[in-house]
């Protein structure tokens, strides 16, 4: 619904300002444009969510994902005590960060939502430090290859969509320490 009136918004709004400065002939033609590009967008990001979401699938089968995962389950042990405890949540947000890691934010989605619900099952209500920081670790993830922010520089004729590598390694650390900072000193200020 809230999707639903900004859309709204955003279109009285552009009908408002294109009759304002006299462009109002100029909007339609702007606006089917705009649908154009998207749609083109679209079916390009199809084609390589589905190139990605088969690599990760590959990488299931051969249980390449599994060892990835299970090299994070020391790390995620100090980082969430409590979920720990439990293997089906250890499994799920270890293969929902392997999934980040390799830049599959779609097929992330659906694990961090099993390990969510799962953490979420004795808390009443109230998320735990360690749910809260499972959300710091799936916004800020460490991005080893950025797939979807690839595909899209690829599908609007970047020449190398990778060469953004460096700078996405960098922010991703840098936002990571900091989330990771901030999750823990809240969780110590409200106990």
């Amino acid at each position: 619904m809230a999707m639903a009136r900004l859309w709204t918004g955003m279109v009285v709004l552009s009908f408002f300002f294109a009759a304002l400065s006299g462009n109002l002939s100029l909007l339609g033609p702007a606006a089917l444009e705009g649908a154009s590009a998207a749609v083109q967008l679209c079916i390009s990001m199809a084609g390589i969510l589905c190139l990605w979401s088969g690599v990760m699938e590959l990488m299931n089968q051969c249980g390449l994902s599994s060892l990835l995962a299970r090299a994070f389950r020391p790390l995620l042990r100090r980082l969430l005590p409590q979920s720990s405890r439990d293997p089906e949540v250890l499994a799920a947000v270890s293969a929902n960060l392997s999934a980040n890691m390799l830049g599959l934010g779609n097929a992330a989605t659906p694990l961090g939502i099993r390990a969510c619900r799962a953490m979420a099952r004795g808390c009443g209500g109230v998320a735990s430090d360690d749910l809260c920081l499972l959300v710091v670790l799936n916004t800020a993830s460490i991005q080893l290859l950025p797939t979807t922010v690839a595909g899209v520089r690829g599908a609007l004729g970047a020449a190398d969509p990778f060469d953004i590598l460096p700078a996405v390694w960098l922010t991703s650390l840098v936002s990571l320490a900091a989330g990771l900072a901030a999750a823990k000193l809240l969780a110590r200020l409200y106990p």
